[in-house]
């Protein structure tokens, strides 16, 4: 038996006021987690002959904040558009990031001073991020048993 897939959101409930605050918020916060994640490698980039301050984890944690955000933008995208499936995953996505973070901070010399700062920061606006996918109006949207 073929596997089904629940239908988007409506048009209509994507548009309602309090959904389109959220949709504008989630992606100005992951605008934001971009714009840190691009300025995170030209720093390190400025900073490439300076080994104190820039190692080989510097550069792949960089690259892999870079590629996060970009995913999470398209979870974003996709959750405005009403898919069920990209809901889920902006949701799993922002709150395991955050706990990702958290943990590479807490490591003791495992990242640069101005490393933790940016990774910091990228949390807080993870943590935006989730609580808004989070919250009881979008959770209601795209509810499990809701049907078009």
């Amino acid at each position: 038996m073929p596997k089904t897939r629940k239908p988007p959101v409506p048009e209509d409930d994507l548009g309602h006021p309090r959904s389109r605050t959220a949709f504008v918020r989630m992606k100005v916060l992951v605008s934001c987690y971009i714009g840190i994640s691009v300025l995170a490698l030209l720093v390190a980039y400025l900073w490439r002959d300076r080994p104190d301050l820039v190692n080989d984890i510097v550069w792949v944690r960089g690259e892999g904040v870079l590629i996060a955000s970009v995913v999470m933008l398209v979870f974003v995208l996709g959750t405005t558009r009403g898919r069920r499936g990209a809901y889920l995953r902006l949701r799993i996505a922002s709150a395991a990031m955050v706990v990702a973070i958290a943990v590479l901070i807490s490591l003791p010399g495992f990242l640069p001073v101005w490393m933790r700062v940016e990774q910091g920061l990228c949390g807080l606006v993870l943590i935006g991020i989730a609580v808004i996918a989070n919250g009881g109006h979008l959770r209601s949207l795209f509810a499990a048993g809701r049907t078009a």
